[in-house]
């Protein structure tokens, strides 16, 4: 009799065994002439080398469904054993699936459009609403890269700057304090990693999560590198990142050019390096627009109010220029008829 060890690497155990056990035992029963024994992430195969050698094709192609969907149930096993596709392989486009096994993909031609640019270009940057699918997209290409071993890495990174508030002193180490302002991050991450994976990947360095500060002096390589909120980057910052880029790796940049957060008087990096950097080989730009927002439908009326108040507030202020030209030059024609009547006087 022979015995085999099969590993469950990069997956979660628990995933791939089920609800007590319900999955392993299903195994079972579709190789009774095996004797199969699983502890932690290690399955104990013994029996006929023949028989032996299906199930473990089986078995990593069951492993590698749940690398690749974060999920797996009876049908997709009994498909797999059966040597049929699965209903999620049928399914085209998808970019990673979600830990509760939802499709993350396109959903929009702009959304769509930031996939095909991230695949021809090194450097991409995604500019739009609040909604659009920037951040999340991207950090599902990412993960994408990561898991197709494209790349060894991802590091986000995002500005530590406050959204119109004054928060004061943080309590915590440096982790604690700078956590509230990647928050979105983690959110996205959470939602296509399972949680003891996320963990494993961060203290091993795999992902990265840093504020903006923590980057000078780095080079990134075999990496996917995020720049998100950059609209609240300085130039100098912004140009400070964008040099980091090194050896296979992709950038995408994301930003809101209608939420900046920083002082009046401080320029945006992300506006500027758009201007600079505009036809530059290499880099791709994609504007997304409010027909791209994916959040509640609520979030695009609240765009589409802004942006009809702003463009008042600009008609406003434009009319109000002209209006003080006009007096202004009536101004000087008074003055001017003034001064000519007095020195006709004089003479």
């Amino acid at each position: 009799m022979i015995e085999k060890h099969i590993v469950l690497e990069d997956i979660d155990p628990v995933t791939f065994y089920g609800v007590n056990n319900c999955h392993l035992v299903m195994i079972k029963s579709l190789f009774p002439k095996l004797r199969i024994v699983a502890r932690d992430n290690v399955i104990r195969i013994l029996g006929d080398e023949e028989e032996m050698a299906k199930a473990e094709e089986d078995i990593e192609t069951m492993r590698k469904h749940v690398l690749k969907y974060n999920t797996i149930n009876d049908e997709d096993i009994l498909d797999i054993i059966k040597g049929r596709q699965t209903k999620a392989d049928a399914v085209k486009g998808v970019l990673v699936y979600s830990i509760s096994g939802r499709p993350i993909k396109s959903r929009s031609e702009n959304q769509q459009k930031l996939i095909d640019e991230f695949e021809k270009k090194d450097m991409v940057f995604a500019v739009g609403p609040a909604g659009t699918g920037k951040t999340y997209l991207s950090i599902a290409l990412a993960v994408k890269a990561l898991k197709d071993k494209q790349v060894k890495r991802i590091i986000l990174s995002r500005p530590a700057v406050e959204a119109g508030e004054k928060l004061g002193f943080l309590p915590g180490d440096m982790k604690d304090k700078i956590d509230p302002y990647l928050q979105p991050l983690y959110d996205a991450l959470e939602d296509m990693i399972p949680p003891t994976k996320l963990q494993d990947m961060m203290a091993k360095h795999i992902i990265q999560i840093a504020p903006l500060a923590f980057m000078r002096g780095r080079t990134l390589s075999d990496a996917i590198v995020i720049l998100d909120e950059a609209q609240n980057t300085t130039p100098q910052q912004i140009r400070m990142f964008l040099t980091r880029m090194g050896w296979n790796t992709k950038m995408v940049i994301t930003g809101d050019l209608t939420q900046i957060d920083l002082p009046r008087e401080q320029k945006s990096g992300l506006r500027e390096s758009l201007r600079i950097l505009n036809g530059i080989e290499g880099i791709g730009v994609v504007e997304l627009g409010k027909k791209d927002i994916v959040r509640h439908k609520l979030v695009t009326r609240i765009v589409n109010a802004y942006e009809a108040y702003d463009k008042k507030m600009a008609d406003g202020m434009i009319e109000e220029r002209k209006n003080k030209r006009v007096k202004k030059s009536d101004s000087d024609k008074i003055k001017l008829r003034v001064t000519t009547n007095g020195e006709d006087n004089i003479n």
